[in-house]
């Protein structure tokens, strides 16, 4: 799976006009379940975004977590995050899951987030969505569990 998790002040996404979805201070994370994913990768990538600190501490380090520090989670589906750019000028996807198999593992990161104690909203799967965001830092980090080794 491929996350990329932007710190934010605030964040929300919308469908069609309407708001779906919102998260005052804390993460939008965007979710893309690639080709080969199993659900036994939701649990520990959700634990390590939760416990990722990236958030200041009192002294303006960035020492606390999610967690930590009390905010939201608005958890964005994303495939395009699967894009293969390496030939011609039009991105590929064929790394991304199957659109069943995608849907399953994005909820199921969300309600792994959920499980943890941490407010999450959520986009639509497949949805055409507009994500406004205010990107706090920026802080941006991208993670991949191929790069668990």
């Amino acid at each position: 799976m491929r996350v990329l998790i932007q710190r934010v002040a605030e964040a929300r996404v919308e469908i069609a006009g309407a708001l779906r979805g919102r998260t005052g201070p804390g993460l939008l994370i965007l979710v893309c379940a690639m080709e080969g994913d199993t659900p036994e990768l939701v649990a520990p990538l959700a634990g390590k975004v939760a416990k990722l600190r990236i958030f200041a501490d009192e002294a303006g380090k960035m020492n606390r977590s999610l967690l930590d520090s009390g905010g939201g989670a608005l958890v964005v589906s994303q495939f395009t995050l699967a894009a293969d750019t390496r030939r011609g000028n039009r991105p590929g996807f064929s790394r991304a899951a199957a659109p069943e198999t995608g849907r399953a593992l994005y909820e199921l990161f969300a309600r792994a987030l959920a499980d943890l104690g941490i407010a999450v909203e959520t986009g639509e799967f497949g949805a055409d969505m507009q994500v406004h965001l205010v990107n706090d830092g920026p802080v941006t980090i991208w993670m991949d569990t191929d790069d668990r080794g």
